[in-house]
């Protein structure tokens, strides 16, 4: 019986996928990983700094429930020293509110006290508009420790995915924080000038004294 000749398997040929594909694919992935990141961040944040103040807690009050005021301090106005600033409702305290526009480092959003307890506490509403949309909370608290105050300048609230995916890039904390330094430092140099300002005292009226009739000559 002849044997019959075996014959050699074929190759089928493997299709290789195309580089541009890969890369897609590999982007896809990657973005993917990224997204699944972030979503598991939390979303509450808080940034707080403090300082303490050789004054009483009064007059460190007085520069922060006054929107007037933070001109002087603010560490955001030399950032933007063109910015267009409006403001409303009460002139000082509850309802008072303070509203911006400047360049892209500013944005625009205003800011509203929501409680002001003269002199241990102020809660403002920080909301923004530009560069994204949000809203934090902000709380200054003032207490006295002996001659002296201690200010804690705190911000807290949830960031959206938008932000949170900021905040893997950039550290919030020391960015705003390195701000809230700036800002306590210059209130301090405010204040404790002011403190160490010499009264200038206004001199007493002279005492009334009768205005002698002059005589006409008869």
């Amino acid at each position: 019986m002849s044997k019959v000749p075996s014959k050699d398997p074929v190759e089928i040929p493997r299709r290789t996928m195309p580089l541009w594909q890969k890369i897609i694919i590999g982007f896809a992935l990657v973005v993917g990983a990224f997204f699944g990141y972030v979503a598991m961040l939390p979303a509450a944040f808080q940034v707080e700094r403090s300082t303490t103040i050789n004054a009483p807690p009064a007059a460190v009050f007085a520069e922060v429930n006054d929107f007037h005021r933070w001109d002087a301090w603010s560490p955001w106005v030399k950032v933007d020293p063109n910015a267009k600033a409006t403001f409303e409702g009460a002139e000082a305290g509850n309802g008072a509110v303070f509203k911006w526009a400047g360049n892209a480092e500013v944005g625009e959003g205003s800011m509203t006290i929501l409680d002001s307890r003269a002199p241990s506490h102020i809660h403002i509403r920080l909301d923004f508009l530009e560069p994204m949309e949000g809203s934090s909370q902000v709380e200054f608290a003032f207490e006295p420790v002996g001659e002296q105050t201690k200010v804690t300048w705190r911000m807290f609230g949830e960031s959206n995915f938008v932000s949170r995916c900021f905040c893997v890039f950039m550290n919030m904390d020391k960015m705003i924080g390195g701000k809230y330094e700036e800002g306590l430092a210059k209130m301090k140099e405010i204040v404790e000038q002011k403190k160490s300002a010499p009264v200038e005292e206004k001199p007493t009226p002279a005492e009334n004294k009768p205005v002698e009739e002059s005589k006409s000559p008869s």
